[in-house]
């Protein structure tokens, strides 16, 4: 019990530390813009947290490039995150911080910031879109039109409990694409064209992230994909990538995969996507660029730690404009 008493009282301390450390102005990079429950005629509606580099409200004819995150609550240490709220959760969050060293975070916003000051980006609007309790994120991220009924029956009914009716990453994409985007490009400076928007998720945001620049190729004109689940049903979805991918020519694509945990089963599904790249003409390094991480594994941690190369790869001044 006394064990149990001081670890509680090192999390409550360490909360506060935490939330003082993220309230400290000195240490918060750009503005935040956070809307509590965005409506959809799609999908739920949800929170979406916006971020704004220094200098937007004084470079009044700046225009902006966007990138839109999946899993938002967990890209910028904020108040308005429900991994900040909560005795509960500030105790899984202090054993987070034990096991992974960053706890739940990303901090998208910091490694922005920082690469933005060195000059290796252009100032850029992130977009943080919230995901749904456990089961609602995965048939949201599931890439719904790969999935056949047989698929269905052979693997999603072993793996979960998700039914082929019960997916809705098509309409999740839509929420994207006339909800979302609409709104931010009416709201605030954007380059709103294809080749100033993109997406990056992992694990599963790796793979709605990949789905989304299937879906609508005019749309998005990079993708991040972290950690994908390429295993997912048996490899269906790589499968029936080699004949919904698009063409080079007009995006950028990163994938990447640590050794460790989940990760280690994701070589055969990044392989046979590298083949698919090839074959589409994408050149490697170019417009296309494919990682493993050994000793990295499926973690927040890992995600933070190499955030900063997807994001140059997509972003850099010699990028497509």
């Amino acid at each position: 019990m006394r064990v149990l008493a001081l670890l509680l009282l090192m999390v409550l301390i360490g909360g506060c530390l935490d939330k003082e450390e993220h309230l400290d102005s000195t240490q918060i990079k750009g503005t935040f813009h956070h809307i509590e429950s965005f409506k959809s005629e799609h999908v739920e509606d949800r929170p979406v947290d916006i971020w704004l580099p220094d200098g937007y409200e004084k470079n009044a004819d700046q225009q902006y490039s966007v990138m839109y995150l999946h899993d938002g609550q967990m890209m910028f240490d904020q108040p308005t995150s429900p991994l900040n709220k909560g005795v509960l959760m500030q105790i899984w969050g202090f054993y987070a911080k034990l096991r992974y060293g960053t706890g739940f975070f990303w901090d998208v916003d910091k490694t922005v910031a920082r690469l933005i000051e060195e000059g290796s980006i252009d100032p850029i609007i992130l977009v943080s879109v919230y995901n749904l309790p456990k089961v609602k994120r995965r048939t949201e991220y599931m890439p719904q039109k790969m999935i056949t009924e047989q698929i269905a029956t052979e693997f999603l009914h072993k793996e979960s409990d998700i039914r082929k009716e019960d997916i809705t990453s098509d309409k999740y994409l839509r929420f994207l694409v006339d909800e979302l985007k609409p709104y931010v490009d009416q709201n605030y400076r954007t380059k709103s064209d294809q080749s100033n928007t993109f997406i990056m998720g992992s694990s599963m945001g790796g793979m709605i992230s990949a789905y989304a620049i299937s879906e609508y190729p005019e749309v998005f004109g990079g993708a991040a994909c972290l950690s994908t689940h390429w295993p997912l049903g048996g490899n269906s979805v790589t499968s029936w990538y080699e004949n919904h991918w698009p063409q080079a020519g007009n995006h950028r694509i990163y994938f990447d995969r640590g050794t460790e945990s989940y990760d280690s089963t994701y070589g055969p599904g990044q392989a046979h996507m590298d083949s698919i790249m090839e074959r589409n003409g994408f050149i490697r390094d170019k417009d296309w660029r494919s990682l493993v991480f050994e000793g990295e594994s499926h973690t927040p941690s890992s995600w933070r730690k190499r955030l900063h190369i997807p994001l140059e790869f997509l972003l850099s001044s010699n990028s497509q404009k």
